[in-house]
């Protein structure tokens, strides 16, 4: 009976991811080039970078709440609803030509519902599972089949490049609200009587980073996740000035990688010590970008493929990294402080420098994309040089539990 009930409980889990990362590639995938077309390129690098402003203070303050006060499930619940919500008000006010400054402010205020979610659901999933490092890969493989079935989706209507799809994802986010009456509830500690402000918006969950591996960690994935952020703005213009069509499908690619590598990080995380785990996702981060500064269509192709494992190797190796090292307390807010400073930080100088990146490399509407490419690769070659000097392991590199 406790098989059979823990098989239904990670098909719930993995339901969950599935829905809400379709949800989230059906806006995000498309995003760029659904700006460009209605005219409003001016604010695309503005448009991305308010992920990254909203990360710098909702992760942490509703990451604070599950782990304090409200189930997560209950939290995530309300972020989906207000999230579907001001998705379908952005579709209809891009539709309809309104103020792109207003445009701008619905993106902002939508991307603060969004930003906290899936740090969220990670440490919800992380808490009911029995042994993350050989469980989590596989049901956290679900939320990248969710990706790629939702960009495919927006190909298949082409919507590419279409405010229409923002219809589409509110629709999906409503289906996740729906869902989480079905997810296993999580208890919450009792609420301490005298909490202070810090407490209170997270900002306590920064004592994390005394701890020197940690804070290593926390590092590396906020300063690779900096050249990253020029992938989906960039990487379908790219695709698109080669001849490709249904430039979303293509992209998808991605997932294809990223489903393999998460399969096969179980095994990794058993036989490689961490930080050559590390090491291997940064290194597909250099090849790829060298690749695709190549400028053919394979290359391009093979670049955009080799991009899921990297993502793979290091988000998802630091997301098992903190649940395994972090007393479980602290879970929420560590799975936040990560989405704080990647999504916060990482995404915001990420988003705007590859917007003066791009310009930069784009004389008279032609973008020198070996140029543009090429210096993202050196970009990662330098963080990769940082973590292999500065991450040191205990022993023979193995988990172990530890208390903040």
């Amino acid at each position: 009976m406790l098989r059979t009930l823990r098989k239904a409980e990670y098909a719930e889990l993995m339901i969950l991811f599935f829905i809400q990362a379709a949800a989230m590639a059906i806006w995000f995938v498309p995003l760029g080039p659904i700006l460009d077309s209605a005219g409003l390129h001016v604010i695309k690098p503005y448009a991305f970078a308010a992920t990254a402003l909203a990360a710098f203070v909702s992760p942490l303050m509703f990451g604070a709440m599950a782990d304090r006060h409200v189930p997560p499930a209950t939290v995530l619940r309300w972020l989906a609803v207000a999230t579907g919500i001001t998705m379908a008000i952005i579709a209809t006010a891009i539709n309809n030509h309104w103020n792109l400054w207003l445009v701008l402010g619905l993106i902002q205020i939508f991307s603060l519902f969004y930003a906290p979610m899936f740090s969220i659901s990670t440490a919800l999933v992380l808490a009911r599972l029995a042994d993350a490092k050989k469980e989590f890969g596989p049901v956290r493989a679900l939320a990248t089949i969710g990706w790629m079935g939702g960009a495919l989706l927006i190909g298949a209507l082409s919507l590419d490049r279409s405010p229409l799809a923002g219809y589409w994802g509110a629709g999906v986010w409503l289906l996740v609200a729906t869902f989480t009456f079905f997810l296993p509830k999580l208890e919450v500690p009792p609420a301490a009587e005298h909490l202070s402000w810090r407490e209170r918006l997270g900002l306590d969950a920064l004592a994390l980073l005394k701890d020197r591996d940690t804070r290593v960690v926390f590092i590396t994935t906020t300063l690779f996740n900096i050249p990253l952020c020029a992938f989906y703005p960039y990487a379908p213009s790219h695709l698109h000035d080669l001849g490709f069509g249904h430039t979303s499908a293509w992209m998808s690619l991605a997932q294809v990688s990223e489903i393999i590598a998460m399969f096969g990080l179980a095994g990794l995380l058993l036989k490689w010590r961490l930080k050559w785990i590390f090491a291997c996702g940064l290194s597909f981060g250099v090849a790829r970008f060298a690749i695709s500064a190549l400028d053919t269509p394979q290359t391009l192709l093979l670049g955009v493929s080799l991009h899921g494992a990297s993502f793979v190797l290091v988000f998802i190796t630091a997301q098992i990294y903190l649940d395994q090292q972090i007393n479980p307390a602290w879970r929420s807010r560590a799975q936040a402080l990560l989405t704080l400073l990647n999504g916060g930080v990482g995404n915001l100088i990420g988003y705007l420098s590859s917007g003066w990146w791009f310009n930069a490399c784009t004389h008279q509407q032609t973008t020198r994309w070996p140029i543009f490419w090429g210096g993202l690769s050196l970009l990662v070659s330098g963080v990769m040089i940082y973590f292999l000097a500065a991450f040191r392991t205990r022993g023979d590199g193995k988990f172990s539990k530890r208390e903040v």
